[in-house]
């Protein structure tokens, strides 16, 4: 029996990518989008494709259901990758705005994890692949709400981890540094949204947080295109003892390694320059 694959965020960028390519190698792949429009694109594409917001609570139950029926019953793995980033410093934040990033980036993965793991332990067997950041080992200035549900996500995957030890289920990160995504674009849009410039103490470096997100294309060599992450999925799928963590990109390997090594306030010195 074909593998089935459950990808969430799949409008664009990683979930896009992955999604594709795995429906290329024969997977039993379905995507998950939030709009409509583009859960029609990927269909008419030929990629099965539902819709699913997982900011609602209702959605991530429907969406399962239709999961489900796709996968004729049974999900051989789940990519928790949907999420977006809301730009600002932590005091200039509103406190929705805050409990809106978590809703995507935090609850909404637990919903479906949480649904998942009996129907995989059913069956005997299961993998769980959950797309974090660097900016879950390290924290960076502006990035506050992302970095919290980053960190969120490290700390909840590794307990969960701990307690599906003795279970035919693995869980794995992958953490990867700058991509190739409509991240930014997304993340201006939060900004601009939430965050009220004019009154800010932080107004003179909001206006390179605006540049930057502005940016198309940005000019960093480090920046790698979305089949690097792509490369981890598929080691994580063939390999019948998967890795807790996959680094992706050279910035991830150089935090995750520095701040294992550096005393806080050197890394601090180095987090602050490198925003």
């Amino acid at each position: 029996m074909t593998a089935s694959i459950l990808i969430t965020g799949c409008s664009s960028g990683i979930g896009y990518h992955c999604a594709a390519e795995l429906n290329k190698l024969g997977y039993n792949v379905i995507a998950s989008c939030r709009q409509l429009h583009d859960v029609e694109r990927l269909n008419n594409q030929g990629i099965n494709c539902i819709q699913l917001d997982l900011s609602c609570s209702k959605s991530i139950d429907r969406g399962l259901k239709q999961a489900l029926v796709l996968a004729n019953g049974q999900l051989d793995m789940l990519f928790n990758n949907a999420a977006y980033g809301q730009p600002g410093a932590l005091e200039d934040l509103p406190t929705d705005a805050l409990r809106a990033q978590f809703e995507a980036n935090f609850f909404g993965w637990h919903q479906l994890t949480r649904a998942v793991i009996p129907l995989m332990l059913q069956q005997g067997h299961g993998k769980i692949i959950q797309n974090s950041s660097v900016l879950g080992l390290v924290a960076m200035k502006y990035r506050g709400a992302y970095n919290a549900s980053k960190f969120a996500i490290e700390g909840y995957t590794d307990t969960l981890r701990l307690e599906l030890d003795n279970t035919p289920l693995s869980i794995s990160l992958i953490e990867p540094g700058p991509i190739e995504s409509h991240f930014r674009q997304n993340a201006k849009h939060q900004f601009e949204q939430h965050i009220d410039i004019k009154n800010s103490r932080h107004q003179d470096a909001y206006q390179q947080t605006l540049h930057r997100l502005g940016t198309a294309n940005p000019n960093n060599k480090f920046t790698l295109g979305p089949d690097a992450v792509f490369k981890q999925v598929l080691a994580i799928i063939n390999s019948k003892h998967p890795k807790a963590r996959y680094y992706v990109t050279q910035p991830t390997y150089i935090f995750g390694f520095l701040r294992r090594i550096l005393p806080t306030k050197w890394l601090d010195k180095l987090l602050i320059k490198s925003n």
